[in-house]
């Protein structure tokens, strides 16, 4: 089903609850922090249970030319280096991996020569701005003239004045992938670095504990100072062996899918086994179809797409907030999922400033409302709106293959549970 583009996938409501196994991917994102950490450790690493997908490649893509050698085999990659990155002899592309490009923009700081990371048009659309700001405030000579990619870095970076640790700032408001970033490369900074979060808040702060754990398990001291500051000894990392757990985003779709059609999947891990953010959201899908009047976004946004279909069913209102970042992803999700919950029926949904309003209506469960999701080359609005499929007839979504950023099985799997489901090419 995934060896050829397809132009559509329609999907059709099963004949009765969903069963069966499932084995999630890995997580994307410990997959591209370990990648990223592992290729500045000094020796071989093993990271087992990581992710296959286009995000992925991408990172290790862009390690291979920087001189790491990344040998995938099955869901093992075996990452030997030398702890340094080398200038890559032409700009790398990174697709639409934002973490791929988050990251690698601060690593990048430290190599001895010019960089230049770019993407694809959906890439050259989303904000670096503030990362790039907080970098040449540490002295890096870097540049990205229309506040998203592309980056291009002459490394170095400056002594901080009087010796101690350098200090560097970063608005974590917008994105925490830029912490994260600063974070990770701080260790192979030849001085101590103090990063320090400004800004009205931090968005996904479970994955900045998530980037936090990577980092320890290879070997960095980081002492945590309160109020969002971390102080990084210069101690580089050391090569280890690191297992990826199951990718909590993917899981929402197999949680949600169970429970739309009273259906028993396993997925051989449970909710309160994953330390990723979007694991919480396991708590809210188990009260469907009595979702709560609001439901704060901030810290599970990966998981909004899978809540805010489900809401379409639900047997009340549904406000959905705390989604200011979910604006910046992949394509303005927000606005996506108003415009393909409206092209179902119009009028069920509606933005307010950056809040969605869903309002639920358990009727519409069997009924016929024939749409073509567009689904703006984001695999999250892919996957979530196949979600709709399960409980009407006539949906279908337009470029099922951008499941490939993140879930290159997702369609087979939904098939092997019951999931009705034609592709059309």
């Amino acid at each position: 089903m995934q060896d050829k583009p397809l132009f559509a996938m329609d999907i059709a409501p099963p004949a009765g609850p969903l069963t069966g196994q499932i084995a999630l991917p890995g997580s994307k994102s410990i997959t591209n922090r370990a990648l990223l950490v592992a290729a500045l450790s000094r020796g071989v690493s093993h990271l087992t249970g990581a992710l296959a997908s286009d995000d992925t490649r991408h990172m290790a893509n862009a390690l291979r030319a920087m001189g790491v050698d990344v040998v995938a085999e099955g869901t093992t990659l075996t990452v030997t280096s030398t702890g340094k990155l080398l200038v890559p002899d032409a700009p790398l592309f990174l697709g639409n991996a934002g973490t791929a490009m988050r990251f690698l923009t601060a690593a990048c700081a430290f190599v001895d020569g010019t960089v230049v990371l770019n993407g694809d048009e959906h890439m050259q659309k989303r904000p670096i701005a503030p990362l790039v700001d907080a970098l040449r405030a540490m002295g890096v000579d870097i540049s990205a003239p229309t506040g998203c990619p592309p980056v291009t870095i002459h490394g170095g970076v400056t002594p901080p004045a009087g010796g101690g640790a350098a200090l560097v700032e970063i608005d974590g408001s917008l994105s925490s992938q830029y912490v994260s970033a600063l974070l990770m490369a701080a260790p192979i900074a030849p001085w101590p670095v103090r990063v320090r979060v400004t800004g009205d808040a931090l968005g996904s702060r479970g994955y900045v504990d998530i980037t936090l754990a990577t980092m320890r398990a290879f070997g960095a001291e980081v002492a945590d100072e309160g109020n969002l500051t971390w102080l990084i000894a210069p101690t580089g990392y050391r090569a280890t062996d690191y297992a990826i757990e199951p990718d909590a985003s993917a899981a929402t779709y197999i949680w949600a899918a169970e429970m739309l059609t009273h259906g028993k999947i396993d997925i051989g891990i449970a909710a309160d086994a994953m330390n990723q953010p979007d694991a919480r959201a396991f708590d809210m899908i188990a009260k469907f179809p009595h979702f709560p009047l609001e439901i704060d976004g901030a810290q599970m946004q990966d998981a909004i797409p899978t809540l805010a279909v489900m809401a379409m069913f639900n047997g009340g209102t549904v406000r959905f907030t705390g989604l200011a970042n979910l604006r910046v992803k992949e394509t303005d999700r927000v606005r996506a999922l108003s415009n393909e919950i409206n092209r179902i029926l119009p009028g069920l949904a509606v933005e307010e400033g950056d809040d969605l309003i869903v309002y639920g209506d358990p009727t519409l469960i069997g009924q016929e409302l024939p749409a073509e999701i567009f689904t703006y080359a984001d695999h999250r609005i892919a996957m979530s709106f196949a979600l709709a499929g399960l409980k009407l007839r006539g949906i279908r979504i337009l470029d099922p293959a951008c499941v490939n950023k993140t879930y290159p099985a997702y369609w087979r799997d939904m098939a092997s549970l019951g999931v009705p489901m034609t592709p059309i090419d």
